[in-house]
């Protein structure tokens, strides 16, 4: 079995390096060469994967079923809609 690879390894900004993609992952605590990384577009990104979190309970969007992008497209709308009502609800 292969061991999983830590989010910030060399292999992963190597990969992205070459696809000429700036990571945007800061590096662990434990690191010994302490690796910069943009702030203001980590916390965009985290806000981004945030908002898609919820999204993946849905069944229907986390394993995408919908063959027609239109289809998946509509699926996200219901599942954005019914997360939006649970604080509209709230409130």
């Amino acid at each position: 079995m292969l061991s999983p690879v830590p989010y910030d390894a060399d292999v992963i900004r190597a990969d992205l390096a070459e696809r000429t993609i700036e990571a945007v992952i800061p590096g662990r605590s434990n690191r010994r060469l302490k690796i910069e990384h943009n702030r203001a577009l980590y916390k965009q990104r985290n806000r981004i994967e945030r908002m898609f979190g919820p999204l993946k309970i849905n069944r229907a969007i986390a394993t995408r079923y919908d063959q027609l992008a239109n289809s998946f497209l509509g699926m996200v709308h219901l599942a954005a809609t019914r997360y939006w009502l649970k604080f509209v609800h709230a409130a």
